[in-house]
């Protein structure tokens, strides 16, 4: 029982960190980053943040990933200290 909650909780971190990473962060930065330029007082703010948001999308989806990746390791065995 452990080893299915494990890989399911694997699963699921891999899952995460895809959305995160490349829906809300990557995609998300970009449409951010166009919005702002568009604006007719053009928003420095968002341009910044959007840029931002492109360049660390690949931390914070293996950050959230991690999350739940190494529980479920060890939870499977996997993970030895």
């Amino acid at each position: 029982m452990k080893v299915w909650l494990g890989l399911l909780l694997v699963v699921l971190g891999i899952a995460l960190g895809f959305y995160v990473g490349v829906w809300l962060c990557l995609i998300g930065g970009i449409v951010q980053f166009v919005e702002a330029v568009k604006m007719t007082p053009v928003d420095a703010w968002g341009i910044a943040f959007g840029i931002a948001r492109f360049f660390l999308a690949s931390v914070c989806g293996a950050v959230s990933a991690m999350v739940l990746i190494i529980p479920g390791a060890a939870l499977m065995g996997l993970h030895k200290p």
